[in-house]
């Protein structure tokens, strides 16, 4: 597998994809082939179970049912997407990825944590990440970030069915996010993103640089 597989992490509505988007036009003015995606979704079987997890109507969904969803829209997307992807030598950038099931289903829900770990292994293959920036911000900013993107109006900012959860959800949430990136030191940069886009753009992008040059042969 030749390509290179960077995912972007965080609390909703700390400015992951936003960063994703600026990398992605960066490394594309340098010539590289990327491909941008998402989880869940990526694929036309995965945008349909994502609809399903997230839907607000879903509010009886148990614990377990979405563990497996995410865990199903990942298989699919990683077989059909990803790995063809990385097999091209392309570079990879993907909105989400496995520590989003750690952080929200076992930090966040209280699903057993080598369960959720077991289930994403087999469904992504054991597929990992080459980098992983989260995107750190205090809860209150990221809540309200996302209340004011819901107050706009557009039917399409609705907070969905993870992003009404309750305060003391998304606290666990963030706190498995710093869990993951001390377990992980190798791979996982947190990123304060809690400044300007500009900012944090250049953090990433001077790490992300430092990716290439240990990667790509010249």
């Amino acid at each position: 597998m030749n390509g290179i597989f960077i995912t972007f992490e965080g609390p909703d509505g700390a400015g992951k994809t936003t960063q994703l988007k600026k990398v992605a036009q960066e490394l594309q003015k340098l010539g590289h082939d990327v491909l941008v995606t998402r989880e869940p979704g990526g694929t036309g079987i995965s945008d349909k179970i994502r609809s399903i997890i997230l839907d607000p109507a879903n509010e009886e969904m148990v614990d377990q049912a979405e563990v497996l969803l995410y865990a199903a829209s990942r298989a699919q997307h990683v077989h059909e997407l990803i790995l063809p992807a990385l097999q091209a030598g392309r570079i990879v950038l993907c909105d989400r990825f496995i520590d989003a099931s750690v952080a929200y289903q076992s930090y966040g829900l209280g699903v057993d944590i080598e369960m959720v770990k077991s289930i994403s292994k087999f469904a992504s293959s054991g597929l990992q990440a080459t980098r992983t920036y989260i995107m750190d911000v205090p809860v209150e900013v990221s809540l309200e970030r996302l209340n004011q993107r819901a107050g706009t109006g557009d039917s399409t900012q609705q907070l969905d069915r993870i992003e009404q959860k309750n305060v003391a959800y998304h606290s666990r949430v963030r706190a498995g996010f710093h869990q993951i990136a001390a377990d992980h030191p190798e791979r996982v940069l947190v990123i304060d993103a809690n400044r300007s886009v500009d900012q944090i753009a250049e953090d990433i992008w001077q790490d992300c640089q430092q990716l290439l040059e240990e990667h790509i042969s010249v």
